[in-house]
């Protein structure tokens, strides 16, 4: 019987691997991130507990009203924050729960910049009902003529044929390329066109703030009276009063009424009720942008926020970020990153709906100062506090849309994992961030690596011993996949954020393990089929082919192991079976590509004849006394 085709020209399998090779390091010292000398590029990323790394601490709290957050609320929120942490790659983050507020985050690295995994992104998408200028030249005392820029950002949605409504029924999309190329959705007015003045006359349909007024807290209540005394009771009877923006150029001694507005802190602004924040002009944008979070959180109240100093008051949010299914960060038709949001199935149809009542602004809830320069009502794209668009609807949309706006890669990375993940339950303040440094860690990875090395000199020592020649190949093997290990962990590193820590160095020790089993393997069924009467060059193949399936369950059954345990598990076990799943494919790639060929071309040596060299001993003698007496039928067949 013939050694299978494949097993005569055992030079390709050895070129492909060292083509592998090649590659493989031409990536560790010329690939993206490579920086510094040799010895530097060389480097692995190490875990926190080998080179230390960043702790944040998060301090939670539900509402302005400050109470602690409940402990199945602040657990979830652990689990939402460790996911997007561990968005930035397999970096084995801690994130752990410290009292009844505070959650701590540890990341290998030092000067990570961790803030916004704490972010609640509590995504709203809302309908401008009014906008003012919020810069506070409306406040002066001698008129000026106002400027509200417009908002740069904006939300279009996603290209496809359920979503774009035909030109016909949107005559003037065509006009603004990005709204036609797209379909449906305009970028927002320029100043000229929709910016507010601080001349705004009052509308009669908007509501007084006593009639407005939903029911707050008890806390909340006494902040707010608290307010009340400090700007003194003028000021706050002649900011309750005003049904619109205020007019003070018509009324100049209103100026010096609500000036003690202007001395109010962010924590203090936040809780005012919505009216009063937006028509008081004392009430900045500069106080309404460092409003606390969640100050806008509730979905069922209207809203004051800013977009590039203008102040806007949005109406109740109709959808909300639990209405999306998937956010993903991808490049427009423009080479530009926006943040592609596919919705639910209830959720598309909220949002149909929301762009119907914005492009037929229906029962005329959209003020004249907020409409886009087509005469349509806007919709606001609110994340926790900040307005990241506010683009002009110019058609009902039925499909998935995107947020536009000033991303970069890592931005928009960033909110598509924020959304992806979901919004936090409770809101988060940042407090302490520092570097820690290893110690401990030191001391154990030495001690590893110590371990390691006397783990392998054994091994190395009674492989040469047990199978002379063949301890060579076991010795070359493992010098190989050790080579192979070590490129892929800096190239992961690299690429995916691999960060290698004690429980990963463990995963590839037991590796060994796996290794050395496919070794006692292959080379014992080699002497079983010497025993049985065939030479050692036609013993090799035959006994590739036998114990070719072994080798591979055994390592299949390793590497399944991993992928389940790293999807169970978090933490430092998840690194374990990342690093031994690693090492078993790598094992198998130096098993096909080296052990086998370099077995064929040994078996073709005279060395590989020699019981005392070849490490045959007492395989080949046996043969050689069969070889005097009758012999065995199954020879005549190899």
């Amino acid at each position: 019987m013939a050694p299978p085709q494949g097993q005569m020209r055992p030079g390709r399998q050895l070129a492909v691997l060292g083509f592998i090779f090649v590659v493989l390091y031409l990536l560790v010292f010329f690939s993206g991130g490579a920086s510094g000398g040799w010895k530097d590029r060389l480097e692995p990323r190490l875990g926190l507990d080998l080179i230390g790394g960043t702790r944040l601490t998060l301090e939670a709290t539900n509402t302005v009203d400050g109470k602690p957050p409940t402990s199945a609320n602040l657990e979830e929120a652990r689990q939402i924050i460790e996911s997007r942490v561990n968005a930035y790659g397999v970096a084995e983050a801690e994130v752990v729960t410290e009292g009844n507020r505070n959650i701590v985050i540890s990341l290998p690295g030092e000067n990570r910049d961790l803030t916004d995994v704490g972010s609640a992104a509590e995504l709203r998408f809302r309908k401008v009902l009014k906008a003012t200028d919020g810069s506070g030249a409306a406040a002066a005392p001698a008129p000026t003529a106002s400027a509200t820029p417009a908002p740069s950002g904006s939300a279009t949605p996603a290209p496809s044929g359920s979503a774009s409504p035909k030109a016909s029924a949107s005559p003037k999309v065509t006009s603004s390329p990005t709204a036609g190329g797209q379909g449906g959705m305009a970028p927002t007015p320029s100043a000229s066109a929709a910016a507010p003045t601080a001349s705004a006359t009052p509308s009669a349909a908007a509501p007084s703030p006593s009639a407005s007024a939903a029911p707050v807290p008890q806390s909340v209540e006494q902040q707010r009276k608290a307010v009340e005394q400090k700007v003194g009771a003028a000021a706050w009877a002649a900011a309750s009063g005003l049904q619109a923006p205020a007019d003070l150029t018509a009324d100049p001694s209103l100026a010096d009424k609500l000036k003690p507005f202007g001395t109010l802190s962010p924590q203090e602004i936040a809780v005012l009720p919505v009216e009063m924040q937006f028509n008081v002009p004392t009430i900045t944008c500069a106080q309404l942008d460092k409003r606390p979070p969640a100050s806008i959180k509730d979905e069922k109240q209207k809203a004051v926020a800013c977009e590039a100093g203008a102040k806007y008051l949005l109406d109740v949010a109709k959808v909300l970020g639990t209405d999306v299914d998937d956010a993903n960060a991808v490049l427009d038709q423009t080479s530009s990153w926006v943040v592609s949001l596919n919705f639910t199935g209830k959720g598309q149809e909220k949002w149909t709906a929301l762009t119907r009542e914005a492009f037929n602004n229906e029962g005329q809830a959209c003020d004249q100062t907020a409409l886009g320069q087509d005469g349509k009502c806007r919709v606001a794209v609110v994340l926790d506090n900040e307005i990241v668009s506010s683009p002009e609807i110019q058609g009902v949309l039925t499909g998935d849309s995107q947020i536009t706006g000033s991303f970069d890669n890592k931005s928009a990375n960033a909110l598509a994992s924020q959304l992806r993940y979901g919004a936090l339950p409770v809101t988060f303040i940042p407090q302490e961030q520092q570097n820690v440094t290893a110690t401990l860690g030191d001391s154990h990875l030495k001690a590893g690596l110590l371990a390691a090395g006397i783990g392998m000199l054994l091994v190395i020592i009674y492989s040469f011993f047990y199978y002379r020649l063949l301890g060579s190949v076991i010795f070359l093997s493992l010098v190989l996949s050790a080579m192979l290990v070590f490129g892929a962990l800096v190239v992961l590193g690299r690429s995916i954020g691999f960060t290698l820590t004690l429980a990963g160095i463990a995963g590839m020790i037991v590796s060994l393990g796996v290794a050395a089993d496919s070794f006692v393997i292959y080379f014992e069924r080699l002497k079983d089929e010497i025993r049985e009467g065939r030479s050692p060059r036609s013993a090799v193949p035959r006994a590739w082919v036998r114990a070719r399936r072994t080798i591979i369950s055994a390592n299949a059954i390793t590497l399944m192991s991993a992928v389940v345990l790293y999807i169970v598990s978090v933490g430092a076990v998840k690194g374990f079976a990342f690093a031994l799943g690693l090492a078993t494919v790598l094992d198998l790639v130096v098993v096909f590509l080296f052990r086998h060929p370099i077995m064929t071309m040994f078996a073709r040596t005279r060395a590989f004849l020699s019981p005392r060299v070849s490490g045959l001993g007492r395989a080949l003698p046996a043969r050689s006394a069969e070889s005097g007496t009758a012999r065995n039928p199954r020879v005549k067949e190899a």
